[in-house]
């Protein structure tokens, strides 16, 4: 099993100043804590100069592929049959972001053969009864 699944993707930042700009990004998936995804962003683009890592649900990920997802600091939906926006809301302001949705779906198939959908639970279970074995030895 994979310990690390990262999937570049190239997003679009939507912005009030004219036109779309591409930028890197990285979508990443650890088996260790199943139950979250991971978006990092470069440097050059955040307000600070300093990359942005943002956490939010696997779940919620995929829900907004098929729908408005989210009401709390990331919320994903569809734009159209090919592209998916997500908004990362922080108190200096909403980021918005659009990805190609086979992108996304490619990069969630990667994330399911690595941990099923509804064995998360199992799987934090096995890795806390392990953590407490070691632990005790």
């Amino acid at each position: 099993m994979p310990s690390v699944i990262d999937h570049a993707v190239q997003v679009r930042l939507l912005a009030t100043t004219p036109g779309p700009h591409a930028v890197p990004a990285v979508l990443h998936y650890q088996p260790a804590d199943p139950l979250a995804v991971r978006m990092s962003f470069p440097p050059e683009i955040s307000l600070d100069g300093v990359a942005v890592d943002w956490a939010f649900a696997r779940e919620l990920l995929d829900e907004g592929l098929r729908g408005p997802a989210g009401r709390g600091d990331v919320r994903v939906r569809p734009l159209g049959p090919d592209r998916t926006v997500m908004e990362f809301h922080a108190d200096e302001g909403i980021a918005m972001v659009q990805l190609k949705t086979a992108e996304v779906r490619l990069f969630l198939a990667r994330s399911y053969e690595a941990v099923p959908a509804g064995r998360e639970r199992t799987l934090l279970a096995v890795e806390r009864g392990l953590a407490e074995l070691f632990g005790a030895a």
